[in-house]
C-alpha cells in the first residue's frame, strides 16, 4: 500500500519525517501498527541509502550503456555506408586537408567507445551490495547477505561494513565518466556547428 501511495503521488510527507526511510516506517506504522518498527531490523539508514544509490545508479548505467551501444552502431553503419563522402578536415579552425566523412565519424566513435569501456569498468564497482552492513559495524541478526545480494541482483557483497556505508568512490567515478561523455558530445557538436 505504501509503495502504491508513492507511485500514485498521494504519499504524504509529514514534518516529523527525517527522510524517506522514517517516512515509510511511519506510514507503515499507521497502516499495520507498531510491528512496522521491525522494518529496519538488520538494516540502518546508512546501508539502505548506500544500497539505494547503487541500485539506482546501476539501472542508469544499464540505460546509458544501451544508448551508447546504439550510438556506436549508428556511427559505424553511417561510416560504412557513406565511406566515399569527402569533407574538409580542420585544424585550429582552419580548413586543412580533405578527409573522409567516415574517418571523421569514427574519430568520435573512438571517443564514445572509450566512454563505453569506462562505463563497463565502473559498473563493476557499482554492482556491490552494502545492505546488511548496519550503521557502520554490521549487526547481530545473521542476515544471509549473499542470498540478499542475489535477490537484489548484485554481483557481490561489500567486504567491510565501515567502507560499505562510507564509500562514494563509485559516484565520483560516474561523475568523471559523465563529464568525459559530455566533453565528447560537446566536441562532436562543435564540429557539426563548424561544418
Amino acid at each position: 500500500k505504501v509503495a502504491k501511495e508513492w507511485e500514485s503521488g498521494c504519499f504524504s510527507i509529514k514534518d516529523g519525517d527525517e527522510d524517506i526511510h522514517t517516512a515509510n516506517e511511519r506510514r507503515l506504522g499507521e497502516i499495520i501498527g507498531s510491528v512496522a518498527g521491525k522494518l529496519h531490523t538488520g538494516r540502518s539508514r546508512n546501508d539502505q541509502v548506500a544500497t539505494d544509490v547503487r541500485l539506482w545508479l546501476k539501472q542508469e548505467c544499464v540505460m546509458i550503456r544501451s544508448l551508447l551501444v546504439e550510438l556506436l552502431k549508428t556511427a559505424a553503419n553511417r561510416a560504412e555506408s557513406e565511406v566515399d563522402l569527402l569533407m574538409p578536415g580542420y585544424t585550429h579552425l582552419q580548413p586543412a586537408q580533405a578527409i573522409r566523412w567516415s574517418h571523421w565519424m569514427l574519430c568520435h566513435a573512438s571517443k564514445w567507445k572509450r566512454d563505453l569501456e569506462r562505463l563497463d569498468d565502473l559498473v563493476k564497482r557499482v554492482d556491490v551490495m552494502p545492505l546488511g552492513s548496519g550503521a557502520l559495524a554490521g549487526h547481530p541478526f545473521g542476515l544471509d547477505r549473499e542470498s540478499l545480494a542475489k535477490d537484489l541482483k548484485f554481483s557481490r557483497i561489500t567486504t567491510n561494513s565501515l567502507d560499505a556505508v562510507s564509500d562514494r568512490d563509485f559516484i565520483a567515478e560516474f561523475l568523471f565518466f559523465a563529464s568525459m561523455l559530455g566533453i565528447h558530445f560537446s566536441q562532436w557538436s562543435e564540429d557539426l556547428i563548424i561544418y
